[in-house]
């Protein structure tokens, strides 16, 4: 019997608690199970000191601050039955930042001892690059057959700013689990929050989530619309608990105190399946991700917001510049306690707006499935190891331009339509490493 073909991604894995994490475990099960005849091993990359307790598909353990680590996984995978290495690339998994900031690039070596061929998918593109995150990058690049980003705008970035091979980049969205669209009055009751309109915002929690000018927003909101509830789902980064234990939490925390909001803000403090997650999104009324950092490009938080066809507010970083063009959610200014006000406001009081948004939203989602995401990735994989094409008459997916007045912000005196909500907002953001997750 012939032996199915191998992809081996490079990446953290859960149950490392890490967005990358969770992201490799949904492409590696879509791509297995795309009908294309591809298999999955992992290359799981652990945090320093850490132990994870893998599923069988992880066959190598790289210990992220250890060069050696990084050396003897490739030769292993060189001398398996290995066809091609998916790379899931994030500065923070694949090296690590001096006190001085220096980056020291650990995937470099791998590189150069690996003798596989390469696809690379990019979870952060910075603009504006230091030079040493630029060699890093190019360093990837070259020794990539091709270079995955999950927008246009990034793709861009890389011709431009990194001077990388335009016809090696490719456009593939990230990708989201396939959920029917339920009103959320069916599932609140069960839930136990009947006659509560239910804003939320899940993730992994660090200051760059910037929730703290959402709550700031809210006494003006619940003035109006008492019923509101805000949901802040997710337990803190791991990375921020270790160096910071639950600073940010406990600020959250005093500052719903001091705003006399107990009855409108509950904190779910725990790591949520992928299921326990798609509940309370269905749930929602309104999802909302005030995230501070502009040049964010991939939020899997977003994307799954999207999938189920949630009304969304945002602030313009440039995932949310592109995902939510066209009628598909609103945007706040960065920082901006006043702007999240109105754009809620606008959203609960004009139900046929938010009517629109759910079903732009859906139907956008609809494209970013992971059986079409998948797809896209294994005849991606299949070219890149040199190995025949699968044909799939049902992909349905396509690459998506950035909007040219993608960068926008909800003014009062924009109110008067879905097409005249918008202006632009010239904000700058602190740039950060984070990855969209």
């Amino acid at each position: 019997m012939r032996q199915e073909p191998i992809v081996a991604y490079v990446s953290s894995y859960p149950p490392r608690a890490c967005g990358i994490a969770t992201f490799t475990r949904d492409l590696s099960d879509s791509v297995a199970g795309s009908g294309r005849n591809l298999s999955t091993r992992i290359a799981a990359i652990n945090d320093e000191g850490a132990s994870y307790d893998y599923p069988s598909q992880v066959r190598w353990v790289i210990d992220q601050c250890d060069p050696d680590s990084w050396k003897r996984a490739a030769t292993e995978i060189n001398s398996s039955r290995v066809a091609l290495v998916s790379v899931q690339h994030e500065f923070g998994i694949h090296g690590r930042f001096e006190k001085d900031g220096t980056f020291v690039d650990y995937l470099k070596g791998f590189l150069e001892r690996l003798e596989k061929p390469v696809v690379s998918t990019l979870h952060t593109v910075l603009p504006h690059p230091r030079p040493d995150l630029r060699e890093a990058i190019r360093t990837l690049h070259d020794r990539s057959t091709a270079v995955v980003t999950m927008v246009n705008m990034a793709r861009l970035i890389l011709e431009q700013e990194y001077g990388l091979d335009p016809k090696k980049l490719v456009t593939i969205p990230h990708g989201v689990p396939s959920v029917r669209w339920t009103p959320p009055e069916r599932l609140k009751v069960a839930m136990q929050f009947e006659n509560r309109t239910v804003l939320s915002t899940f993730g992994l929690l660090s200051s760059g989530k910037g929730i703290q000018y959402v709550i700031r927003a809210l006494p003006d909101v619940v003035r109006d619309h008492p019923d509101v509830l805000y949901l802040i789902i997710g337990q803190t980064h791991p990375e921020v608990r270790r160096r910071d234990g639950e600073k940010y939490r406990n600020s959250l925390i005093e500052l719903v105190k001091r705003l006399h909001l107990e009855n409108n803000v509950r904190f779910v403090n725990q790591y949520l399946s992928q299921q326990q997650l798609i509940r309370y999104l269905q749930v929602t009324d309104i999802y909302l991700t005030p995230y501070v950092d502009r040049y964010q490009i991939t939020s899997g938080t977003l994307a799954y917001a999207l999938g189920c066809g949630k009304p969304i507010i945002s602030t313009p970083y440039l995932y949310a510049s592109e995902a939510l063009a066209e009628g598909r959610g609103l945007m706040a200014e960065f920082q901006n306690p006043r702007s999240f006000g109105r754009c809620i406001k606008v959203l609960l009081e004009n139900p046929a707006m938010r009517e629109h948004c759910e079903r732009s939203a859906f139907e956008y989602g609809k494209s970013m499935s992971w059986a079409n995401v998948g797809g896209r990735y294994a005849d991606l994989y299949r070219d890149a190891a040199g190995l025949s094409r699968f044909e799939d008459p049902t992909d349905t997916m396509r690459d998506l331009t950035p909007a040219k007045n993608a960068l926008i912000a909800a003014s009062p005196a924009s109110v008067g339509g879905v097409g005249s909500l918008f202006e632009h907002s010239d904000n700058d953001a602190k740039l950060s490493l984070a990855a969209g997750v």
